[in-house]
């Protein structure tokens, strides 16, 4: 029976893949065990794989934290699906080397980006390799069954294997279309080599370790300023678009935290918790100059998890709870320049599906 279960889930991810097409402001950074972190600070396991599905659906836009309620005839909707494929090393006294492997799906149907508004709706694609991370990580405590907690430190590198300057087609109208890069929020990659940083915890107030709490934080440094990527939908840029430099897009620092409580019952666990991720700004090393969708989303995120000897599998729901967009440089030089306030609009959905599974191997 269990090993049907595992059947039928692994079908179920491949499946999406075939049907799905596919966090406006975040890619996929999760899918790296922390879903099962206590799995990992005292398995007896050398090796462990960890596959993790993530759909995602934008198609509300903000303005700071004000939905524009946008007509369904000019929204632009976002559909991203990927699925992170991660290989873990387990070592001696807590340390750890994980390989993270995305794969992702991304459509974008828009009228903006085409015709312009209130004309015909049409859609670009990318598809393909993600982004790959390395990261090597240490709990500060030796790993025992017998421990409450534990803390896990992490360093690593991002590796810019997406590809970054994915072109579709663009419609003018019905007859007319140019070849160019797509939305900077369905491309595959962000054009820069990053430097990973986490910080993961666990901690049961129990003594029977039915409740447990755990957190998690995320931040990528992104050295680099710009992608050398242009996003003009085609067209050429206007005189404004050039002195603000918003064509050309930004390589951003990304982060996420979460933080929960998870509740044991024998081979289940129900999780609840919040989540936070986002993009600054300004980055913490280099500029922040060009065009970047800075802001966050607040999520509710409930979890269900299921054990097995061999394998945990893990469903989790991030229900958007807050969602706000922030001035970018650009949107600070335009609103110098014009002597008004402005800020570009961002996209948003009202959840995220996770669903995983890691095995020991």
């Amino acid at each position: 029976m269990k090993k049907l279960i595992i059947l039928c889930f692994v079908f179920l991810l491949y499946s999406n893949i075939a049907h799905t097409q596919g966090c406006v402001i975040v890619r996929n950074i999760s899918g790296l065990g922390q879903y099962s972190l206590t799995d990992n600070s005292f398995s007896t396991s050398e090796w462990q794989l960890n596959i993790t599905s993530r759909y995602f659906k934008s198609f509300r836009d903000f303005k700071g934290t004000v939905d524009q309620k946008t007509p369904k005839e000019n929204e632009s909707v976002n559909h991203v699906f990927s699925l992170d494929l991660s290989v873990t090393r387990l070592l001696r006294n807590g340390w750890s080397l994980t390989l993270g492997i995305p794969y992702t799906s991304n459509s974008r149907t828009s009228s903006l980006e085409h015709g312009g508004p209130n004309t015909t709706r049409h859609t670009t694609h990318s598809v393909g390799l993600g982004d790959i991370q390395f990261i090597a990580h240490k709990w500060l405590l030796r790993p025992s069954i017998k421990q409450k907690g534990n803390i896990q430190v992490g360093l690593g590198i991002k590796f810019a294997t997406g590809d970054y300057k994915y072109q579709d087609y663009f419609y003018r109208n019905d007859s007319t279309k140019v070849l160019s890069p797509v939305n900077p929020s369905i491309q595959l990659g962000d054009g820069g080599t990053g430097i990973v940083t986490e910080l993961n915890t666990y901690y049961y107030i129990n003594p029977t370790k039915t409740i447990s709490l755990y957190g998690n934080f995320y931040y990528l440094i992104s050295p680099r300023e710009m992608s050398g990527t242009q996003f003009t939908a085609g067209r050429a840029p206007t005189a404004l678009q050039i002195q603000t430099g918003v064509t050309n897009l930004s390589v951003p620092d990304v982060y996420s935290m979460r933080a929960g409580a998870n509740f044991n019952v024998s081979d289940w666990a129900f999780s609840a918790g919040l989540r936070f991720e986002g993009a600054p700004v300004y980055d913490l090393i280099g500029g922040s100059s060009g065009g970047r969708r800075a802001g966050y989303t607040l999520s509710v995120e409930p979890g269900i998890l299921y054990k097995l000897k061999k394998a945990t599998i893990y469903f989790y729901m991030p229900i958007t709870a807050a969602h706000g967009i922030t001035q970018n440089v650009p949107d600070k030089i335009e609103s110098k320049i014009r002597g008004v306030y402005t800020v570009g609009a961002g996209g948003s959905g009202d959840y995220l599906v996770f669903l995983g599974a890691q095995f020991k191997l």
